[in-house]
């Protein structure tokens, strides 16, 4: 007891010591100090575990869409007029043979119900289908290069084996493997959007905020107009102007256009008021002394000066993109089949009768659900990490 109590006063004393010396935080407040806006943002970013989960659950997203075609199990084209509407199969590790190693699915018995005309199916725990990896399955072309077989996981096919962990829809295709398709259509559609309307915000809001006078005011009044509208009619009303026999990839870049077009407004507000209240600094004063032109001015000095700004909402803004996607390839508006999206996918779930009957068609809107959960945790991270009123260091 004596000796526990020498050492809690020699930590005391030693903490007395360090914080009247000022070396307690003296290490710390060196790296507060001496970082740049960026490791300070990290700094504070690093804190925030929801944005963390976030950030690496957006990166597995953007990664299925980019391999989709190998982590998918089957071609989603392909369709099976004797499996319309089967159920979603169960990993399982436990059949009544024991524990495997290996995973497998149990496959199932088809019935019709001699009243309604409905498929029924059944558990057949006879039937144990191995999953493998890395196995040899539909063949297509990874990113429309080179063509192979190869999926990252799926039964063995050429045996009649068959694997839908998120069921078929009423053309007996997989799932699962749609979903993943759609994953590239939806999240890309949401970042090259980002990406148009960063430009338009950027370069008119800083010219606005830059130049002031009549070109401010008549882009602040474009940029009313625009905002005045509401934007579900003016997302349709431009859709429908698409030609309906332009081919998907023309479609795709339209649908891109027409978000961005209208995704900018708030982006250059923002710049706008950012722009009014550097332009008087000194370091703009000093650009333009040393020769500078307005545009390496706006782009070079004042844009990063509050670039950590721009990318919060940048990545608050990617969801209301694969919102207003998904939003009008539902309605029939948006992208069309055979192009494969999300939004497409929820169209095949507007019958009541069909959901009622197949409830994992909705499994495309939790994808949905997910994805702008994530990126709205992430955004929140970001906006809070870049605020540097809100920055909260070790002290």
């Amino acid at each position: 007891m004596k000796k526990l109590l020498t050492k809690t006063e020699k930590t005391v004393r030693d903490r007395l010591s360090g914080l009247l010396t000022g070396k307690m935080f003296e290490k710390k407040d060196d790296d507060i100090y001496q970082a740049s806006q960026w490791q300070m943002i990290w700094m504070n970013f690093r804190k925030h575990k929801l944005a963390i989960v976030s950030m690496w659950m957006i990166f597995v997203i953007y990664f299925i869409g980019i391999f989709c075609e190998i982590l998918s199990p089957y071609d989603p084209h392909k369709y099976d007029s004797e499996k319309l509407r089967m159920p979603p199969q169960l990993i399982r590790f436990i059949s009544k043979e024991g524990i495997h190693l290996r995973p497998f699915v149990y496959g199932f018995k088809k019935e019709r119900d001699p009243y309604t005309l409905k498929e029924l199916y059944t558990v057949e725990k006879e039937q144990i289908f191995p999953i493998h990896f890395f196995i040899r399955g539909d063949e297509y072309k990874f990113w429309g290069l080179f063509k192979t077989d190869i999926h990252f996981f799926n039964v063995n096919i050429k045996n009649e084996e068959y694997m839908h962990l998120l069921g078929t829809d009423d053309m007996g295709r997989d799932q699962l493997s749609r979903i993943i398709y759609g994953t590239r259509i939806s999240t890309s559609i949401g970042f090259f959007g980002v990406f148009l309307s960063f430009l338009f915000g950027v370069i008119i809001g800083g010219f606005s905020g830059y130049f002031g006078g009549i070109t401010d005011t008549l882009i602040q009044r474009v940029i009313e107009i625009i905002r005045s509208i509401p934007q579900l009619p003016l997302w349709m009303g431009l859709s429908a102007a698409i030609p309906a026999n332009w081919p998907p990839l023309w479609v795709y870049f339209s649908i891109t256009i027409i978000l961005s077009f209208l995704g900018w407004t708030a982006l250059a507000r923002n710049v706008r008021s950012k722009f009014l209240s550097l332009r008087e600094e000194d370091f703009v004063m000093a650009a333009k002394l040393s020769g500078a032109s307005e545009f390496r001015i706006i782009m070079k000095h004042m844009v990063p000066s509050f670039f950590s700004h721009i990318i919060a909402q940048l990545t608050l803004s990617i969801p209301q993109m694969i919102l207003a996607e998904t939003s009008l390839s539902f309605l029939g508006i948006g992208l069309r089949a055979p192009v494969i999206s999300w939004g497409v996918l929820l169209k095949e779930a507007q019958n009541i009768r069909s959901v009622a009957i197949s409830p994992w068609l909705l499994f495309p809107g939790v994808a949905v659900v997910i994805t702008v959960l994530v990126f709205n945790f992430l955004g929140d991270g970001l906006r809070d990490a870049a605020d540097p009123y809100g920055f909260r260091g070790k002290r």
